[in-house]
């Protein structure tokens, strides 16, 4: 499989997975990994995809989290993650590892605001417990059966 096949294929996948995996590293230096909410799932999510239609290159990752979460005081101890998409009926799967940080624009915390999640945040979007997590990927793997294709996203912008 070439490379513009597998992001092809990654992009498709990056839209149909249920769940994505994030994995970041504790403040004792082991790998913390935890199912979350894949927000490129357009089926779930459809009216973010005007959110991610400038990245289809760069396979850049939003994600929500709680504030208090310990998964943002790991992410600013270390910015180095990856996360996991998979679709284990096809034997499809992509890796993305990269730099994560927390969004601090209001502007894009407003973008990917969903209604019902004042059920997480009573606070609404401006909830001090509300947060954004981005991962800009600075490596890609796509795995179909048993092929696969690596690259560097930012390359391909």
């Amino acid at each position: 499989m070439d490379q513009m096949t597998g992001h092809d294929r990654a992009i498709t996948l990056m839209s149909e997975a249920k769940a994505t995996v994030l994995t970041t590293i504790d403040e004792q230096g082991w790998p913390s990994t935890r199912a979350m909410l894949n927000l490129r799932n357009m089926e779930t999510y459809p009216d973010l995809a005007p959110v991610f239609d400038s990245h289809q290159n760069d396979l850049l990752v939003y994600f929500t989290t709680n504030t208090s979460s310990g998964k943002v005081s790991q992410i600013k101890n270390n910015e180095k993650a990856s996360v996991y998409y998979c679709d284990p009926l096809t034997w499809r799967g992509l890796m993305l590892g990269g730099v994560i940080s927390v969004v601090s624009d209001p502007a894009i915390k407003e973008k990917i605001w969903q209604k019902d999640w004042t059920m997480y945040y009573p606070g609404g979007v401006f909830d001090p417990d509300y947060s954004i997590l981005c991962l800009v990927p600075r490596v890609a793997k796509y795995y179909e059966y048993l092929d696969s294709v690596s690259w560097n996203p930012s390359d391909s912008q």
